[in-house]
């Protein structure tokens, strides 16, 4: 009886192994989520399915060499002094800056706000946020925050900002209606959403135009502003929202 027992005991143990891993190769993260479940299972969170939107084609977000963002040109093929100031980024206005990356755009934000502004530094991935606050630290600007954000909420205060920038990530996005729909509580009255990115399926790291429009109207938010200056070659675009 114990050499029975003992035998069924040790084909469970392994029929349990088999199926933990067989779970573990079928389960494949989406866009953004990778990061976030990682985040909340180090932070002892969980959080269900996002809410009111399907999922839809989106891209994997990069994570290799952040410096890749910082080429020399690059302020002046995004013409981004225009972009801040169709924005109203000035001093003392709270910025946020929603999938920061390596804290490109922040940094420069940062500088346009002045001591009495505020710039937040979003993004779900920890490799981002730590490289954002080493550059801060070294370059001194006290006046950015990093944020460690989820994949439905951006996690600003409420009521705590008045310009958001969302430069080159929509795409990645595969449910931004609940996404947008959470970041409306962070916005102060007035506030401006400005998201860049370009022509594109969802896969291809770009989205288009219409299908940005048709899902911030359903978060509600209405256009107010539509350029194409964001790139020479015609695909990028530049979208102003703001809530309804």
């Amino acid at each position: 009886m114990l050499l029975r027992e003992t035998g069924t005991m040790t084909m469970r143990k392994k029929a349990s192994m088999g199926l933990a891993l067989l779970l573990c190769l079928a389960g494949s993260s989406t866009p953004r989520q990778t990061s976030a479940q990682t985040t909340q299972q180090a932070a002892g969170q969980t959080q269900g399915p996002a809410s009111g939107q399907a999922k839809r084609p989106a891209s994997t977000p990069y994570s290799g060499d952040l410096s890749i963002f910082e080429y020399p040109d690059r302020d002046k093929k995004l013409h981004v002094d225009r972009v801040m100031d169709l924005l109203g980024v000035g001093p003392g206005k709270a910025v946020a800056d929603i999938g920061a990356g390596s804290g490109w755009f922040t940094v420069r934000a940062a500088a346009r706000v002045g001591p009495s502004g505020v710039v937040y530094a979003e993004d779900i991935n920890p490799k981002s946020i730590d490289y954002i606050a080493r550059r801060a630290a070294q370059e001194k600007l006290e006046n950015v925050r990093p944020v460690l954000g989820l994949v439905a909420d951006t996690k600003l205060p409420n009521n705590s900002v008045d310009v958001v920038l969302i430069l080159k990530t929509y795409h990645e996005f595969e449910q931004p209606i609940p996404l947008m729909e959470k970041l409306k509580l962070s916005l102060r009255p007035g506030a401006k959403v400005g998201i860049i990115d370009r022509n594109g399926d969802g896969t291809d790291h770009g989205v288009m135009p219409d299908v940005v429009e048709r899902e911030m109207e359903q978060a509600g938010f209405h256009r107010t502003g539509m350029y194409d200056f964001t790139k020479s070659d015609g695909q990028d675009y530049f979208l102003i929202f703001e809530a309804k």
